[in-house]
């Protein structure tokens, strides 16, 4: 009966230990100067300080001119999620990390939550380039019908190209039968960015499409970013697998501002209130989500 007893403890023990365990949350900030207009310690280390107050949360802040740009082996197998802020330096992220940041997403082991400009973040642009590409080769086998499929990818103009009104939306896919047993198909990756930007400060309203999804819990069915940038509509990136919120500010433009798309077995998800020059990752609802993001993430 006592080993019995023992042998119930340990298991017990061993089941709260893992209960237990924190979500690991890396916070990446390329610390952009113009960030002291509004954060006294830079915009990640703020995100930090919002979120410390949360339980069963753990982080690390870490930046570009740290060692290994802070995403050296021990960090990217420490952390279940990365926050990414980035704007003006996106390029000095070295392609290979970026790529290796995706690996450990598309394998399950880690996820990412993307912020405002960061959308041509690398490790973002990658990660939609790889959804990108998938849904183009499931869409050119299905049309196939067991034929024989090839591809080849057309990467944007420049590294950041803004598109106009009008444009094709990329991603974009051309397929056509090379002969009777084979098709070929030309992947256009998406330009990860939209045709307008107003950087005024002027308030938008959130408003949650999907109030039962973990992401949005605890916050109300609408709420106003007091000052923040405006991003218009479309933006260019594959269908996303979930939206969450809708942006939209009063002269009529709008923003799908919370976004979540399923990357192999690992998920991203890109918020897109903000501006480094605003005080946007300091009010309570943003904080509301990006804690929620964090746990969902980082449990699933």
């Amino acid at each position: 009966m006592r080993l019995l007893l023992l042998c119930i403890a340990t298991y017990l023990a061993s089941v709260s230990v893992a209960v237990a365990e924190p979500v690991h949350v890396l916070v990446w900030d390329e610390r952009q100067p113009r960030q002291s207009e509004a954060y006294d310690n830079f915009l990640g280390n703020e995100i930090v300080a919002q979120l410390s107050k949360a339980e069963g949360l753990e982080f690390r802040s870490v930046s570009l001119d740290d060692p290994e740009q802070g995403l050296s082996a021990g960090n990217l197998e420490w952390a279940d999620v990365i926050i990414w802020w980035g704007h003006v330096r996106q390029s000095e992220v070295p392609l290979d990390r970026a790529k290796l940041i995706v690996d450990y997403v598309r394998k399950g082991e880690l996820d990412l939550i993307v912020l405002h400009s960061a959308h041509w973040a690398r490790p973002f642009v990658e990660a939609m380039n790889w959804r990108s590409i998938e849904d183009a080769r499931q869409h050119l086998e299905k049309q196939a019908a067991g034929k024989k499929v090839t591809y080849e990818t057309v990467a944007p103009p420049r590294e950041r190209t803004v598109p106009i009104h009008g444009a094709v939306i990329t991603p974009a896919v051309f397929g056509y039968k090379l002969n009777q047993n084979s098709h070929h198909g030309i992947i256009h990756l998406p330009y990860c960015c939209f045709p307008d930007y107003r950087p005024d400060g002027k308030p938008s309203t959130v408003t949650v499409k999907l109030p039962k999804h973990p992401i949005a819990q605890g916050l109300p069915a609408s709420f106003q970013v007091k000052q923040t940038e405006m991003y218009n509509e479309p933006f260019h990136v594959p269908d996303s697998d979930l939206v969450i919120f809708e942006e939209t500010w009063e002269l009529g433009e709008r923003f799908r501002a919370g976004m979540v798309w399923n990357i192999g077995k690992g998920k991203v998800f890109y918020f897109r209130p903000g501006h480094e020059t605003y005080p946007v990752f300091k009010q309570p609802e943003v904080v509301k989500v990006l804690e929620n993001a964090c746990r969902w993430l980082g449990t699933n």
